[in-house]
């Protein structure tokens, strides 16, 4: 039974998340209708993360157990074939040994968060950029952020209700840079907390506004304390854009 790992983009605005719950609309669910549809097996696919409602990705990963040993291009465009029109695309279809694990496996997950900085709203990226009207400082952003790198008790920035065993995490990047109209945060860690990613984001937001200063964000992180935490960045601007694995 051959294991193939794939890499998939999608938009999130339409889906309950990527983990399956019942008749809510999910990627995952979609995927695995897709795999149904082209060969017939009904699975449960193994992911690397588990993405928010909304959140968007560009190199998620996932793999799946086949019974028959096609070729990748194959499971690819016939994957691809039956999930038109959802926004869901597999970008790339490989075998991997089948002690391979899409979760288990991984050593590094990256996420990308888009904020749209200027007084206009956005026309082509409703749902994919958070739009913050007033100025944001990102060289301020930027060097705020170095004091969440590290390996730290991230409580402050842990969702209630997240299930990890231990609010303890090493951040690996946090950088932070204007592009134009944008600021685009980026960070990297093996795992992350439920909601961590968008708790660091609208604190830093608070730094680039203004509002919070470099020191208050290092206060808030060593508070261990989810009433530290600033405004909690919406799900639109969030993407998880790759994730490595050993070698």
């Amino acid at each position: 039974m051959p294991r193939y790992r794939l890499t998939i983009e999608y938009d999130g605005r339409p889906y309950h998340g990527f983990q399956a719950q019942g008749a809510l609309p999910s990627v995952q669910a979609s995927i695995e209708r897709a795999v149904q549809g082209f060969c017939g097996e009904t699975l449960r696919l193994q992911a690397a993360g588990r993405t928010d409602t909304g959140v968007h990705a560009t190199g998620q990963v996932i793999h799946v157990d086949l019974e028959k040993d096609w070729k990748p291009a194959v499971v690819r465009d016939a994957l691809n074939a039956h999930l038109v029109p959802e926004p869901i695309v597999v970008l790339d279809a490989v075998v991997v040994p089948a002690d391979w694990h899409a979760r288990f496996s991984a050593v590094e997950r990256r996420y990308l968060y888009r904020i749209l900085n200027r007084r206009s709203p956005p026309a082509l990226d409703q749902g994919r950029v958070w739009h913050v009207k007033k100025p944001l400082d990102a060289a301020a952003m930027h060097a705020a952020a170095q004091a969440l790198v590290g390996h730290h008790d991230f409580t402050t920035f842990r969702d209630l209700a997240c299930q990890a065993k231990s609010p303890m995490k090493t951040l690996d990047v946090a950088a932070v840079r204007r592009e134009g109209d944008e600021v685009l945060l980026a960070f990297a860690s093996r795992s992350f907390l439920h909601r961590q990613v968008r708790s660091m984001t609208g604190s830093l937001a608070e730094v680039g506004l203004g509002r919070w200063t470099a020191e208050d964000l290092k206060a808030a992180l060593e508070a261990r304390d989810r009433k530290a935490c600033g405004p909690v960045a919406p799900a639109d601007g969030l993407y998880l854009t790759g994730v490595d694995y050993k070698r």
